[in-house]
């Protein structure tokens, strides 16, 4: 039977139970869609921007839980979402406030869930649920909002029994469907309140691998003046080379990087002839595209408050996160790619970042774009811009001198 009782508005409250594989089950009340979902359970730490959090496509096969306290009280907007539906798994709050005041806000974030079919649950110890995947590393979970299953026992041998992100494709999942141009650049705020430098005058042609990629990334790559050709991932360097680009970025994206099928052959091949810059995903593939390999974390790094040194320069800057896997420093050292290390995470001494010593490529792990923020890194964005010029004039430039290893 389906026994619902009412909010203090009189509102039916759907019950939601969230089992881990461990046989955990955290018990609260439904929003989002009414469907049953599994995947790896993984906490944010940032206290801003769920709504670019849920729509960031690295989560796909992951159920998010928020260690802010109140999600939802400045509802949604078209303009702030990272990619065209959430592609996470489930999202797991405190405090649900669904009834937002915010000027900007053309609805809930309970809806945007509802609308992708992707569940929610509120008002369980998000605390008690952090500790444990801090204590136990990263788990598999199912999220069920439907009232007609919510035995514990069933749910704990769903998750025990459900895939999670390794040796799975996530990216095939998320990756665009046909090759497409952007041209939109960073949001201009409310009446020119946020003035922004001009763009470069000079185009610079750059083609852009989707694996999940952030619409602002894309957006600041616009802003640097670049013509920006989004492809798939499976794109064959063929293909990508006879569109005749200046250079190629290696998007953000989720899960496994050694699992994305075909991908390394061909990043293997550009890399012999363009610049390339990656980000985070992107920054994984090109290590293992260059011999190196990649470990899992053990509870990953997902928010906005990393810290990420500068090793040329000794700066550290906080970050924008959103990884569970990361480059194996000394796999790297063993391929015999002459690669530096360029940046770390001060938290567990992690790759943060990486430049190839005699071509022009360098990655970095975080999100330099940080949508909502903090904006520490965004200077990656013109240090690309600044090695494709400089490459186009015909100089030997490489990705440790543009990263500034060594100074």
């Amino acid at each position: 039977m389906r026994g619902m009782s009412e909010d203090l508005l009189g509102r039916p409250v759907r019950p939601a139970a969230l089992a881990l594989a461990d046989g955990t089950i955290y018990r609260g009340r439904a929003f989002g869609a009414e469907t049953i979902q599994s995947g790896e359970v993984v906490f944010n730490t940032s206290m801003m921007g769920y709504q670019e959090i849920a729509t960031d496509p690295s989560y796909a096969g992951q159920i998010v839980a928020m260690t802010y306290t109140q999600i939802g009280n400045v509802g949604v907007n078209s303009m702030d979402d990272e990619s065209r539906k959430p592609f996470l798994s489930g999202f797991v709050i405190k405090e649900l406030f669904d009834i937002p005041s915010n000027y900007r806000a053309e609805g809930t974030i309970d809806a945007l869930l509802r609308q992708s079919n992707v569940p929610g649950i509120s008002g369980i110890d998000t605390r008690a649920l952090v500790r444990r995947i801090r204590e136990g590393g990263a788990q598999v979970g199912v999220l069920s909002t439907d009232p007609d299953l919510q035995d514990g026992d069933e749910l704990v041998s769903r998750a025990q029994n459900a895939p999670g992100l390794e040796n799975h494709d996530w990216v095939a999942r998320v990756t665009c469907d046909a090759a497409y141009e952007v041209s939109d650049g960073a949001w201009p705020g409310i009446q020119g309140q946020l003035p922004r430098p001009g763009r470069p005058e000079n185009k610079l042609k750059i083609v852009a691998y989707d694996f999940g990629v952030k619409r602002n990334i894309l957006r600041l790559l616009v802003e640097q003046g670049f013509d920006v050709t989004v492809v798939p991932a499976t794109m064959p360097a063929a293909e990508t080379l006879a569109l005749e680009p200046d250079g190629i970025f290696l998007s953000n994206g989720p899960g496994d990087p050694a699992a994305v099928e075909g991908v390394q052959s061909i990043v293997r091949e550009l890399v012999q002839t363009k610049p390339v810059f990656g980000i985070c995903l992107g920054h994984q593939i090109l290590a293992l595209a260059l011999g190196g390999t990649t470990h899992k974390l053990k509870f990953g790094h997902h928010g906005g408050n990393q810290p990420g040194k500068d090793l040329a320069t000794g700066k550290v800057a906080i970050c924008a996160e959103n990884h569970g896997y990361a480059v194996d420093a000394e796999s790297l050292r063993a391929a015999g790619e002459p690669v530096r290390i360029t940046h770390i995470n001060l938290n567990d001494d992690t790759v943060e970042g990486l430049a190839h010593e005699t071509r022009p490529i360098f990655s970095v792990q975080y999100h330099p774009e940080a949508s909502p923020g903090p904006h520490d890194a965004s200077y990656f964005f013109g240090r690309f811009r600044e090695m494709i010029e400089r490459v186009a004039n015909g100089e030997n430039v490489t990705g440790a001198e543009i990263s500034q290893v060594g100074l």
